[in-house]
């Protein structure tokens, strides 16, 4: 009788093991495929300066925080300002730590227009794997703003939330308004109020990981988001676990995000509207192109529109030695108004189009993805409250 017990108990030792071993390994191939192939660095760098003013022309030093195996890339030259900072909010119901999240603004040299509220502002987030100056390089975004007068907020993950700096974009709390959201407004109203930016032309925008939870900032805080810019993000509303992560970027959110754009709708009444721009490759792998289809049936529900109506299309076709990859535009308007834009991009995987293909996660050849958002976003702005 011994015998068999501890035979018993060696089994179902050997069942926990086997279970957590499993979660484990769940668990990095959702990181994997929440950010796409590990990129090798080619350096390190490392920084111990504070909130700092450095010229945009200078290599953009990267935080002490971050970790050895991830390099901080050159910032192309750009004549305006290129200020690293910090954003401080107290411990949630004055319980635990302060938290402290990092952040990188760009300030065009072109002053704004004397008779404006001052420059509008583009928040833009970054994947997992990556951090704000890479995607500052790799979007080119800086130079895009310089040409169009604004001003360009990079907030970065903290490796303390994430190992890989993925936003949670599938956490339901977060989802509601929590975790990390509170913290991007944070930096959002610090910059506002200290620069004198123009708090009715707001605008958010990310890839991947950092579309989603840029959708969860601008959906949550539409009196303060203008529009918004998704590129590759995964549909709202569903996830709540590492498997369901999973199963949302390889099959969208299904009828749960349908109830969570109306149960939004129910807990915010009446709510404004939220103009989208929505930008994929066709053969995404990492975030599936149903994704975009389910973000679009959302946008339409967000603004009022009726599901399956009619959009204006227009087909680019593929330039000279990939100068530029054939893609379709899809607009749908109210009147004169455009509040939904998809575009999606043959032969693009999961990369920012447009961009810089030294940098991970990153696509040469057009359609350039960071001017298509900006073309958009000059299109709209949120009345005062």
């Amino acid at each position: 009788m011994m015998v068999k017990r501890a035979a018993g108990l060696r089994f179902l030792r050997g069942l926990v093991r086997s279970g957590m071993a499993q979660q484990r390994a769940v668990g990095k191939v959702v990181a994997q495929l929440l950010a796409g192939p590990t990129a090798k660095p080619k350096s390190t760098a490392k920084s111990t300066a504070k909130s700092t003013v450095r010229p945009a022309r200078k290599t953009a030093a990267a935080p002490a925080s971050l970790p050895a195996k991830v390099a901080a890339p050159h910032v192309p030259a750009s004549p305006g300002k290129w200020l690293a900072s910090h954003y401080t909010a107290p411990a949630l119901g004055g319980v635990g730590a302060a938290r402290r999240m990092s952040y990188w603004l760009y300030l065009p040299e072109q002053a704004p227009d004397p008779a404006s509220a001052g420059l509008p502002l583009v928040v833009l987030l970054h994947g997992c794997q990556q951090t704000a100056t890479q995607l500052a390089q790799g979007t080119r975004m800086n130079q895009l703003a310089e040409r169009s007068g604004c001003a360009v907020l990079y907030p970065q993950q903290r490796v303390s939330s994430h190992a890989q700096r993925c936003w949670k974009w599938f956490d339901h709390a977060t989802q509601l308004g929590g975790g990390d959201v509170p913290m991007i407004v944070g930096i959002i109203d610090k910059v506002q109020r200290q620069y004198g930016l123009d708090r009715s032309r707001i605008y958010i925008a990310g890839m991947s990981a950092g579309a989603g939870m840029a959708h969860i900032v601008a959906l949550n805080h539409p009196d303060l988001i203008a529009a918004v810019g998704l590129h590759s993000g995964p549909a709202f509303g569903a996830g709540h676990s590492v498997m369901g992560a999973l199963g949302v970027l390889q099959h969208g959110a299904g009828a749960r995000g349908e109830h969570a754009i109306r149960d939004l709708l129910q807990r915010r009444p009446p709510f404004p509207g939220m103009p989208t721009i929505l930008i994929q490759g066709e053969v995404d792998r990492v975030v599936r192109p149903i994704n975009q289809r389910q973000l679009l049936e959302q946008g339409l529900l967000l603004n009022g529109l009726p599901a399956g109506m009619a959009a204006k299309v227009s087909s680019v076709p593929g330039g000279r030695a990939g100068s530029r990859k054939a893609h379709q535009i899809q607009d749908y308007y109210v009147g004169r108004t455009l509040l939904l834009r998809v575009a999606r991009i043959a032969q693009l995987e999961h990369a920012w189009s447009g961009g810089d293909p030294a940098v991970p996660f990153h696509a040469s050849g057009g359609p350039d993805a960071g001017q298509m958002m900006l073309d958009f976003f000059a299109r709209h702005r949120r009345a005062p409250a």
